[in-house]
This record gives structure tokens, sequence and C-alpha cells, in this order.
């Protein structure tokens, strides 16, 4: 079996789509996707505010990462932020996600990036034993994150 990583092209926008729809159904959050596929499209290809690459096993694609860059003031640099990393369950456990991480510190490395961030929910056992014993990441459990949604940042423009 041979696995390797791709850039997604633009006639895949689909199958982005599917592939968050994947990822939001194995975090329970299904009920959260709103986007339009025009919008999808738009963002990812048009604007190029995230990054996606797909995994593939013997062409197949078995698996996704979408990433985008902040910006840290502390560090003076950018950083890359992992969104999203999914592989199909019964692809799981092949190192797979392994190989997307490996994948994404390279473009960090090759951006000259600070920092390579992402956030987990803290039920994901397997997800966190994954990057704190195989990849060394280090937990920030001394942040929280806040969020406002669209129409709260409305509000909050409009105070």
């Amino acid at each position: 079996m041979s696995f390797n990583i791709r850039i997604a092209r633009e006639d895949e926008c689909s199958i982005i789509g599917q592939y968050i729809r994947n990822i939001a159904e194995y975090e329970k959050m299904s009920d959260q996707v709103i986007w339009t596929d025009e919008q999808l499209y738009n963002e990812l290809f048009v604007e190029k505010n995230a990054y996606v690459v797909f995994g593939e096993e013997d062409g197949n694609i078995v698996g996704f990462a979408l990433y985008f860059f902040n910006y840290s003031t502390f560090v003076g640099k950018k950083g890359l932020y992992v969104e999203d990393v999914f592989v199909l369950e019964e692809y799981r456990k092949k190192g797979y996600g392994k190989e997307f991480f490996k994948y994404l510190a390279q473009v960090a490395v090759d951006k000259n990036c600070g920092r390579m961030e992402w956030i987990c929910l803290d039920w994901n056992q397997p997800s966190i034993d994954f990057y704190t014993k195989r990849l060394g990441a280090i937990p920030m459990d001394e942040w929280t994150v806040y969020r406002l949604t669209e129409e709260k940042i409305k509000d909050v423009a409009n105070m």
C-alpha cells in the first residue's frame, strides 16, 4: 500500500465538503456545519483563506487536512493553524495521521512559521494521546478559547 499527500484541486470542493461533514459527525457537531457549496469554494479557492490537502492510499482519498496561517505577536512570525485532520475510520492506525502532521510541519518550516497549533475536544482521548505521546505536543491548558458567532460579532461591531 502506498500513501501520499497532495494538494486538493478546485474540482474536488464537494469531496472537501464531505470530509468536513465527516469530521463534524465524528465530533458530534453536524448541526454546526452551515456553509454553502459556493461559500466553501469561494473561501478556499478564490479568497484562499485556507488550504486543503488529501491523503490517498493507492489513489483513493482516505483523509484530509485543512489549515491556514495566523500570526503571533509574541513570536513575531506567522503560525500554521491546523483546523481539521480527519482519516476515515477504516484507515486509522496506519500512521496516516502522523503523515499529515509531518506534511503540515514541513509546510510550517517552508513558510518560516514560529508556531503550529490546533485544538482538540477534551473528550477525544485517542487524539489527545496521539498529539501528546506521538507528536510531543504540549496542551495549552492555561488558555481558554472564547468564540463570537457571526451574530454576536455583528452585535459587538454595533456596540
